[in-house]
């Protein structure tokens, strides 16, 4: 654990911005950990708490870190955005099922192996989120798949309609074709 991770509560908005900072890429890591330090200095006496300086080596390796797991983060996007537009809405709700279940093992995965090693109340709200919104992707996707469903259905109802008025056909055939397109028995036409 580094002395960053150590920070109080408190200090969370000032690690953020500078983790903000330094994936922008504007400033150089050395500016940041000034201006980082200043913050925490002002947040220490604002609240007084008794918070040290973060070394300059502390706030490269934390850096790096969140580097890598945010260049990561972009490969997995990338892959999935990939995988998504080569695959159709019934396939993406799939893949989407696929990631949740994954996201969910792992977590489950890492608490049995936190057990040997312990893991903190942070570490633990952490898993927590992380399973919650692998749960609510999961909703969310079958929302958009049920949504989509529904779309066509009613424009293909639409269609059908139009066509069988401009055919004149009869209601029990369009009855016949509507069952026969969308699979079901939507009470026939005029």
């Amino acid at each position: 654990m580094s002395s960053i991770d150590l920070l109080p509560p408190e200090a969370d908005p000032i690690v953020a911005w500078a983790m903000q900072e330094l994936r922008a890429r504007d400033r150089t890591q050395e500016d940041i950990r000034v201006e980082f330090n200043e913050r925490l200095e002002k947040l220490a006496l604002d609240h007084g708490l008794a918070i040290e300086p973060i070394s300059r080596s502390a706030f490269h390796r934390h850096g790096f870190r969140l580097a890598k797991i945010a260049r990561r983060l972009e490969e997995t996007r990338a892959i999935a955005g990939a995988l998504t537009e080569r695959l159709g809405a019934d396939q993406s709700d799939d893949l989407t099922v696929m990631v949740s279940e994954t996201i969910k093992t792992l977590v489950l995965e890492m608490l049995e192996g936190a057990e040997a090693g312990g893991i903190d109340p942070k570490g633990a709200a952490e898993l927590a989120r992380a399973h919650k919104t692998a749960v609510q992707a999961q909703a969310i996707s079958t929302d958009r798949r049920r949504k989509i469903e529904k779309e066509f259905a009613e424009k293909t109802e639409q269609a059908i309609e139009k066509v069988a008025k401009a055919k004149g056909l009869t209601a029990d055939t369009v009855k016949t074709i509507k069952a026969s397109i969308l699979g079901i028995d939507l009470g026939g036409g005029e």
